[in-house]
């Protein structure tokens, strides 16, 4: 059930694929301030629902709201962008020939005031400065301004993934939605973006919505949690709640070491 303070729901979501449905009635809410996860097996749904709230799919039935505001069918991601939900891909999607400060001007320009008249004959020259000078700020902020001029495909991976994280933050949204943000780091990149999470929201006042399948990193950083199976919603609640669940061990934990869940849990609380 969603409170007077949510600012992401979900409500009798459906999506199908031909005959295969992806997400079978989602319903699910993220509060302001909230770490929230989504987690289950691969091919779960998890990425199709960021997909559908993000406007890259339009549900076959059901409805997103944002700020208390449904979305309307049909809106594009940019304009889903420039409502205030920003996202980052499993697959990082950095503009790996621009170098690391270009990558973020680009995602500052959406929320110019420049036009065509401006741009062209360049009477926006304060804008101009305005935007850089935000621009290194937020990579200072990231630890990346010393590496404002590299091609960002030179970055190590674990920095790539910052970037990235960072272009999201660059288009001031008020909710990140973060896919997989740890796949392919290491046990210590995983550790620092634990930290970097909860720092960005702090910091910025943000909403998160993550998916992740890092068990540990997932318990460290979650409020709240919902699980996917095959679709449909099988779990939702806090971590010390989600790894008890039998439903979950089955489908999804089981794999996992009990110590080991036992161990984030301790770490959350």
């Amino acid at each position: 059930m969603a409170n007077k303070n949510t600012v992401l729901a979900i409500d009798n979501l459906t999506m199908k694929f031909g005959g295969v449905t992806a997400i079978d009635d989602l319903s699910l809410h993220v509060d302001e301030g909230e770490i929230v996860a989504l987690i289950g097996p691969n091919g779960a749904g998890k990425t199709t629902a960021f997909n559908v709230i993000t406007g890259v799919y339009e549900a076959t039935s059901g409805l997103v709201s944002f700020d208390g505001s449904p979305i309307q069918k049909g809106v594009t991601p940019d304009k889903i962008t420039k409502l205030g939900i920003a996202r980052t891909f499993q697959n990082i999607r950095i503009f790996g020939s621009m170098t690391v400060l270009e990558n973020i001007l680009v995602a500052k320009h959406m929320r110019t005031k420049q036009n065509v008249f401006t741009a062209t004959f360049r009477l926006s020259r304060a804008e101009e400065r305005r935007v850089r000078r935000e621009a290194e700020e937020l990579l200072d902020d990231q630890g990346l301004l010393q590496m404002k001029d590299e091609t960002a495909s030179s970055l190590p991976y674990g920095l790539q993934r910052h970037l990235e994280i960072a272009r999201a933050l660059a288009t001031d949204p008020k909710v990140i939605l973060l896919d997989e943000p740890a796949a392919g780091m290491n046990p210590q990149e995983t550790l620092e973006l634990a930290a970097f999470v909860k720092r960005i929201r702090e910091k910025h006042g943000l909403t998160v919505f993550i998916i992740e399948h890092h068990m540990d990193l997932v318990m460290q950083i979650s409020d709240r949690i919902y699980v996917l199976d095959f679709g449909k919603l099988i779990a939702n609640g806090t971590p010390k709640q989600i790894q008890t669940n039998k439903k979950v061990i089955d489908a999804y934990l089981g794999s996992i070491e009990e110590d080991e869940l036992e161990e984030t849990a301790d770490v959350k609380s």
